[in-house]
This record gives structure tokens, sequence and C-alpha cells, in this order.
């Protein structure tokens, strides 16, 4: 969801604002701008408290008095991988004596490091879990953002969790995985949002804690089936170029500018010249018919790489007047593609077989 489409609501009792966990996974499509994942505003009073990913892809915390921050945590990992599903776990307790017990910040299962960390005193209590606004996409004063998918949004009151809580290490792969039924409590103003997607009514968002603390959607939504555990391929903001072509619809979207020929990959590659894939484009509109759908060598993408695809010896593409191309040399294939036309593209490297297909 994007800052003008957002969900939010405002407690009406104060929870606890000492300890509290917020654990979700994000995946973010384009790495410029700020994603909120929490705040809580009583804007213009510059009470604010706000755990976001900034827009150098940094992760922080923070809690202002006005202009005065009076807590400052920021991470020094960089997240900007489109392709990666994260997963974020914020740690808050204050009635630790030690400083850096009170806020912690996890990544995957790991503990963060920090560039910033101005930790708030003993017992101090956040402005979150209190009687005002809590966002998760927007922030209350701003007009800027970027989107974020959520998926497993979880908001503990009252209790500090670490992230084993939520997910853990595949023994086969090595990799962070997602415990999709964690035992956990949500306390007072706790709940669980985004666990088989929007579980909207209306514009009201339900909460699957079982809590009852349902959150009110702002806007519009989009659901999609790309998951943590089931990770889809989209085109890879990584290449962007603003002056060639736009991405939007995260990253499922393109728009070309007039006559470019720049061309746009995908966030998934395949290794070892091994398995099956199969992948489908919609055109929505081609004026000028110029259009090519396929697959290029990681030789030719790179990020200054100009020109189609199918110029290089190492792409193989389905042009849009029906011909085959390799190497920039076409050869009669199958019937030209239109607007509105679905082109398939099932590549089988176990036997170095590419073919098309056209709706």
């Amino acid at each position: 969801m994007a800052y003008t489409n957002y969900i939010h609501r405002t407690p009406s009792g104060a929870g606890n604002r000492k300890t509290f966990t917020i654990s979700t996974w994000v995946k973010r499509p384009k790495s410029n701008g700020q994603g909120w994942i929490m705040t809580v505003d009583s804007y213009p009073s510059g009470n604010m408290f706000q755990y976001q990913l900034d827009t150098g892809s940094y992760l922080n915390l923070g809690q202002y008095s006005g202009s005065s921050a009076q807590v400052a945590v920021s991470t020094s990992n960089l997240l900007r991988d489109p392709a990666a599903w994260y997963h974020l776990v914020l740690r808050v307790d204050t009635t630790q004596s030690t400083a850096a017990d009170r806020v912690r910040m996890y990544i995957n299962g790991t503990e963060a490091s920090y560039s910033t960390t101005t930790y708030p005193s003993q017992n101090y209590d956040f402005q979150l879990n209190n009687t005002v606004k809590h966002s998760i996409g927007s922030r209350e004063d701003t007009s800027s953002g970027t989107s974020l998918y959520y998926s497993h949004y979880h908001f503990c009151d009252g209790y500090s969790y670490g992230p084993d809580s939520f997910g853990s290490t595949d023994a086969t792969t090595g990799q962070w995985k997602i415990n999709t039924s964690p035992s956990v409590s949500y306390g007072t103003n706790g709940f669980f949002v985004f666990k088989n997607g929007m579980n909207l009514s209306g514009s009201t968002v339900q909460d699957q804690s079982g809590q009852g603390n349902n959150l009110t959607l702002v806007g519009s939504s989009v659901e999609t089936q790309d998951t943590p555990s089931d990770n889809f391929c989209t085109l890879n903001s990584l290449y962007y170029a603003a002056s060639q072509y736009t991405l939007s619809d995260g990253n499922n979207s393109i728009v070309y500018a007039t006559d470019s020929s720049r061309s746009a990959f995908g966030t998934i590659g395949m290794t070892d010249n091994l398995g099956k894939f199969y992948w489908e484009i919609k055109i929505v509109s081609d004026s000028n018919n110029k259009g090519a759908y396929g697959i290029c060598d990681d030789l030719y993408t790179d990020l200054n790489a100009t020109g189609a695809f199918i110029d290089y010896s190492g792409g193989y593409g389905y042009f849009a007047n029906g011909n085959s191309y390799n190497g920039g040399t076409g050869s009669t294939y199958g019937n030209a593609i239109t607007t509105g036309d679905i082109v398939g593209v099932a590549l089988d490297m176990d036997n170095r077989k590419l073919y098309f297909s056209k709706n």
C-alpha cells in the first residue's frame, strides 16, 4: 500500500507504551521513498512515533517531540532488493536496565547492525499504544511515500518477542522462513493482519488475532499471491530507467516512453542451466508494434545496457510482428502480437528448448 492507500486504528484505551513487538514481512518493489511500517501521530503537535524503511534503504525507529528526536535508532543494513521478502521485527522493552536491550531490530532472524543509537531512557513511554491514530502504510503529515507489500503483520501489546517466535531457519536451505501460526499473545491493543490477504469486510480489515482490534482501509488495496513462502518474479526496478520506462503495480506493469528500445528484466533468474520455467505477459497496448518477449543471458543485463535484448547473441525473443529473433536476426515464427494478447514463454533448460505461445 502506498501513502494514499493505508490502514489505521485509534485505540479506545491506552495499552502498554513501554513494552511491545512489531513483526511483519515486507517486500519493497522500489528502493526510493519512505516505506511506513507503523506511524503514530499527534500532528501538528509533533509528538510522533515512526518505524520505517527510509529513502536510503535503512530501517529506523524515531520518537519525536516537536522537532526533537527523543529516540533515534537506525540500522546500517541496506534493504533494497526488490526480489526479496524481508522479515522485520521491532522488539521494545524500556523497562530493561541495559539501554541496548530497550530497542532491538531484527532482519531475517538476525539482529541488525546499527548506525544510530539514541536509546530511550529506562521506563520511557512511547507514543505508540496511546489513544491516537496508528497507521500502516502512511504518515499523517506527509504526502510522500512508496509502496510496500505486507504479509503476516503482528502487533503485540505488552510483550517483547524475538524473531524466533515468528520464524525459523530452514534446515535444508539455511534460509529464514515464516512461521504462519506463531504462539504469541497480543494484549489489549494488539492485532494480526495480512495472514491470508486483506481479509476485508467493506473498508474494515479484520483482525485475525482474536482480539477484535480491526483496522480501517483508506483508499484502495492490491492483493497478490506473492508471499514470503511463495516469492514471485517481477520486473526488476534495479534496472529502472525513468527516461525509458515506468514500472508500477509492484513492478508487474511497464509503460515505455515513445519508441524506447531499453529492455527490462525479471528479478529471478536461473542457475546451472537446469529446470523448467513459464511466464506470461499481457499486452495492454503496443502502438509502435515493437514489443519483444523472451530471455537473455545475464552477461547482457548490466545496468548500462541499452537497446533491445533480442539484438544480443544471448537474447532470444518473440517480436510483435510474429518473428522470432536472436542476435538481431529475425525468422518467421508465428502470428503477430497485438493489444489484448497474452504471450506465454516456456523455457526448458533441461532439454535446451524455448517455446512461445499467443493466447
